[in-house]
């Protein structure tokens, strides 16, 4: 398993990161408690060094009577393992504004950075955050497939301003204190993370370490200014959803929807033209055919290519698909693979 540099840490500080992260947002809901301890203990023995969770999950769906239990389910794997903390990097977020079950869908500020620690650590049953991420930005995102009409003309500049650096502020006193090792930001855009970039470096708080996007062959607008961000101020890529929530894994061809899936929750997944999306997953598959690879090993070979990435985070409901994902790592492409994706690429381009 390759090891990189999360941000501006490097190996003298020792946060190494492997190229593939174990997600647990279905730990609680799709995958049961005694699954994910299991899955836990193969993707450490695999090589796989970092775990990402978030006080939300699990999700399919998001609700009230769950939200935590992906937490304390790592939690009661920590308290089964005593002495294996500091065997992997533990990354956990900070839910924003608008979701209305936690905290009454509060803003993230300094009123409300501690006690979301307070809870993370709590669940988790241990005393430090390796990696504490905000789950999106207050002013909203483009992501979540809102950008097809994601309109900033209502965004506060000085209001944003004021906020990274009360929240900087916070998350300082959080590091000071040692239950936070690292910062690191999700769904954020370019201009957002140079702005947090260029207040940590004005003495506001912790300089982000990553950004937890979406990317995948069928998700590629990191490709552009966030990737030039990224490679130049050393803010690593955590790729989420890099097998296209799910579309890349097959698991709906012939319009299948498989019970507690994503698509089967939120119909419309695929975007404003399924159609056009199942034909280009059929495009990718084609190719890795062709070339006698599996196509999800193609897509997570493809992800973790990326000089811009520090890992792609993949979310396994069941522990052969695990083993399955964990096969991706002996796969490198070829030159004339990479040019058929590219192809691929621009004539299909945002397909869902």
């Amino acid at each position: 398993m390759k090891m990189n540099p999360l941000g501006r840490t490097g190996p003298e500080t020792g946060l190494m990161i492997s190229e593939l992260c174990l997600g647990s947002m279905t730990f609680g809901t799709q995958t049961p408690e005694a699954e994910a301890h299991v899955q836990i203990d193969m993707a450490l023995a695999a090589g796989i060094n970092i775990i990402d969770t978030a006080e939300m999950y699990p999700v399919n769906p998001v609700s009230k009577e769950t939200v935590g239990g992906s937490e304390e389910i790592i939690g009661t794997w920590n308290a089964a393992n005593p002495g294996r903390r500091g065997d992997y990097v533990l990354a956990t977020k900070h839910s924003g504004e608008g979701l209305q079950i936690v905290r009454d869908g509060a803003a993230i500020s300094s009123a409300t950075i501690a006690g979301a620690i307070d809870g993370s650590l709590k669940r988790l049953q241990t005393d430090y955050i390796d990696l504490y991420q905000f789950h999106w930005p207050n002013r909203g995102s483009y992501m979540f497939r809102k950008n097809w009409t994601f309109d900033p003309a209502a965004q506060n500049r000085d209001e944003t301003l004021a906020h990274i650096q009360d929240a900087l502020g916070a998350m300082q006193r959080e590091v000071d204190k040692g239950r936070v090792r690292h910062f690191g930001l999700s769904n954020e855009s370019a201009w957002g993370m140079a702005q947090w970039l260029a207040a940590a470096e004005a003495g506001a708080g912790p300089r982000a370490v990553s950004n937890q996007n979406e990317y995948s062959l069928m998700c590629r607008m990191y490709d552009t200014d966030l990737a030039e961000l990224s490679v130049n101020e050393d803010v690593g890529l955590l790729a989420f959803s890099p097998l296209a929530a799910g579309l890349l894994s097959g698991k709906y061809r012939d319009g299948a929807v498989p019970e507690g899936s994503r698509k089967s929750l939120v119909p419309e997944l695929g975007g404003r033209d399924n159609a056009r999306a199942h034909r280009t997953v059929a495009i990718y598959s084609e190719i890795a055919r062709a070339h006698g690879i599996d196509v999800v090993h193609m897509a997570l070979a493809w992800c973790r290519s990326r000089p811009f990435i520090a890992s792609a985070i993949f979310g396994a409901t069941r522990v052969s698909q695990l083993e399955h994902i964990l096969g991706s790592v002996e796969v490198s492409l070829s030159e004339e693979v990479l040019v058929e994706i590219d192809a691929a690429h621009r004539a299909n381009p945002m397909p869902f």
